[in-house]
């Protein structure tokens, strides 16, 4: 899979642009549904990564790209949830989740926020 964060709101994902957040399930890129968490926003001021979303918690990796200036809040609950399920987050910055994951693919699936 080749990945790359082109820039602010927008993300390649094998030769197709995407102008929203993505999530990656082994290998599929699919529209993170960001709508079941907007009840929280009011809480986090921005809507948060919410445990109500579709996240990929068949990995044994987790990778979360936070955002261009890596202002998406994750709710506790997301997190121990991972802790949980016995997967490994991993937190960082968009672009260098994109990075990440061209290098570290196997067992990994992510959410990518695409703006702030």
């Amino acid at each position: 899979m080749n990945i790359k964060y082109t820039d602010f709101g927008q993300i390649l994902i094998d030769n197709q642009i995407y102008g929203h957040d993505m999530v990656l399930n082994n290998g599929t890129p699919e529209k993170r549904q960001k709508k079941r968490s907007r009840s929280l926003k009011g809480q986090y001021g921005h809507t948060p990564l919410g445990p109500r979303e579709n996240i990929p918690w068949n990995c044994s990796e987790l990778v979360i790209g936070t955002g261009y200036y890596g202002n998406l809040p994750i709710t506790e609950a997301v997190k121990k949830e991972a802790k949980d399920r016995g997967v490994n987050l991993k937190i960082m910055k968009t672009a260098d989740a994109c990075n990440y994951l061209l290098k570290n693919q196997v067992g990994a699936n992510a959410v990518l926020h695409v703006t702030c």
